[in-house]
């Protein structure tokens, strides 16, 4: 057993705010409410005193790397650097290699990840091989515990395979999840074309890449009633194509990232490859939108897009080193620095688009805190400092190092049991 004591808890889902005990038994939880008391013997008893109680954050994009790329992370690993960030459940990228386009890598990736202490789980891929060309049997990976498909590292660029995808995908009531950006119009990919593109002497990748998809892909939802998340939104003219196309009723999510919400091409001029990402950082404009966007439900999730690369990797010129950056470990400091103590966001409507709302995308048990739900839960000191560095990531690759935030997760709890402490717990 476990008992929270003297915490203040914030619930989104069901409006719950205030002073809480929790208890938990056998990962779910037992009871809420006020001075309960411990049960008896046998029941570690954590005081909350000053500390935030919330629902353990769930990330709907992460890429573990594993199979295939192991050096840059593993399961393990990745599962190890969500719970220090907070996060109790992740839900990963296909491409892996081989990617996830089959039952035998599927059940390889899930049986890992039911190894880790939190709740992995794994979308498969859109197209055989990622290649854009056939569809993968997406019933037969849907009933394998497949949550969601996308082909996310790769745009989807032939209209009538996307369709298809959608229509198997709202049969299956599966949501599948979209990397846009229309590569014929990008000629070096990872840097904005504007400034930051001039300032390497590359073409860069144009805004124009990543609406023109955004636009389609939109339109193929509202056709085919597909549930469709689009994903690490860059470019402020894809917020206002996602704006109107909830308008118009479609089953239709949006997830940002911290970067995104973050930073300008200006850091990619600052911090060179660890600032460069798919789709890239764009203008002051395009980030500001971003914050609009979430602050009116328009983006409906933050996710991180964690994306582990080797220093030697990183330390290649601009146009060779990989894109993305890790984000596991930054991404609540980031959000509460950026969103909540600037007064974009309450605290409840962070923790929302952090953990309620990804849950709710992938049809997840996860992302609140209630009386016979799961013992999933995160300990926040939101007036803590913090510095990150030090990561239980494989890879270092984030331009945030050393930054000074607000926002340090104490302890994380998945299924009733302590994943990550930093308390003293006497």
């Amino acid at each position: 057993m476990l008992l929270i004591k003297n915490g203040y808890v914030i619930d989104p889902k069901s409006g719950r705010e205030g002073h809480y005990d929790i208890l938990a038994r056998e990962g779910r939880i037992v009871k809420i409410g006020e001075n309960i008391a411990v049960p008896g013997e046998g029941c570690r008893v954590v005081d909350a005193e000053g500390l935030l109680v919330a629902p353990g954050l769930v990330d709907v994009h992460v890429h573990f790397r594993e199979p295939g790329f192991t050096g840059k992370e593993d399961i393990a690993t990745g599962a190890a650097a969500a719970a220090r960030g907070g996060y109790t459940t992740v839900v990963m990228m296909a491409n892996t290699k081989p990617p996830i386009d089959n039952g035998d890598t599927l059940g390889y990736v899930t049986k890992k990840g039911a190894g880790t202490g939190i709740h992995v789980f794994s979308c498969a891929n859109v197209t055989r091989g990622m290649k854009g060309g056939e569809l993968t049997p997406m019933e037969e990976l849907a009933g394998l515990g497949a949550v969601g498909f996308t082909d996310d590292g790769v745009p989807l660029l032939d209209e009538g395979l996307v369709r298809a995808a959608m229509e198997r995908a709202a049969a299956l009531d599966k949501p599948i999840s979209f990397h846009e950006e229309d590569s014929r119009l990008i000629s070096d990919n990872g840097i904005n074309r504007g400034k930051a593109g001039a300032y390497f002497g590359i073409g860069g990748s144009p805004r124009e890449a990543e609406i023109v998809l955004v636009e389609r892909d939109l339109g193929l939802a509202l056709e085919t009633g597909a549930c469709i998340n689009i994903q690490h939104i860059s470019a402020r003219e894809s917020v206002e194509l996602v704006r109107r196309a909830k308008r118009q009723g479609g089953r239709i999510h949006a997830e940002a990232t911290p970067h995104h919400f973050t930073l300008t091409e200006e850091a990619a001029i600052r911090y060179g490859t660890l600032a460069k990402m798919n789709p890239p950082l764009r203008e002051e404009a395009d980030r500001q939108a971003i914050i609009d966007g979430l602050a009116d439900g328009t983006i409906d999730i933050i996710a991180t897009d964690h994306a582990p690369h080797t220093k030697e990797e990183k330390d290649k010129p601009i146009t060779q080193a990989p894109s993305g950056i890790i984000g596991l470990e930054t991404a609540l400091p980031l959000a509460v620095t950026e969103l909540v103590e600037t007064g974009r966001l309450t605290m409840a409507a962070l923790l929302r688009l952090m953990s309620t709302n990804p849950a709710d995308l992938y049809r997840l048990d996860a992302g609140y805190l209630a009386e016979e739900g799961p013992a999933d839960m995160v300990l926040i000191d939101t007036a803590a400092e913090v510095s990150p560095g030090n990561y239980a990531s494989k890879s270092s690759n984030t331009p945030f190092t050393g930054w000074k935030l607000r926002g340090r997760v104490m302890m994380t709890v998945a299924s009733g049991k302590v994943v990550y402490s930093c308390m003293d717990m006497g």
